[in-house]
């Protein structure tokens, strides 16, 4: 028998819907028609690493700040060139 595989939009209502505590275990797994030990250890990884949503969110701002900035040194350097080959070709 074929394992069955989750989206993880799929996996995240399961555990949203387990962490807000408002229906039991079975309830949820019976809405969702997932076996109760999915939903117990989906809210288990779930709750393990919710910290990593604010770290990508640091990591990537870095990134982006990063590639940024090396933009930013590329324009000037183009701007740098063009100025001179105008100069030097009697443009300006």
């Amino acid at each position: 028998m074929a394992r069955k595989k989750y989206s993880s939009e799929f996996k995240s209502k399961v555990a949203l819907a387990a962490i807000k505590g408002e229906e039991t275990t079975n309830q949820i797994a019976s809405r969702f028609g997932v076996h109760p030990g999915q939903v117990r250890l989906w809210k288990k990884q779930m709750l393990d690493n919710v910290s990593l949503v604010f770290e990508k969110s640091r990591k990537n701002e870095k990134k982006q700040q990063a590639l940024l900035d090396k933009l930013y040194r590329e324009i000037g350097q183009l701007k740098v060139e063009r100025d001179f080959l105008a100069r030097k070709s009697g443009l300006k």
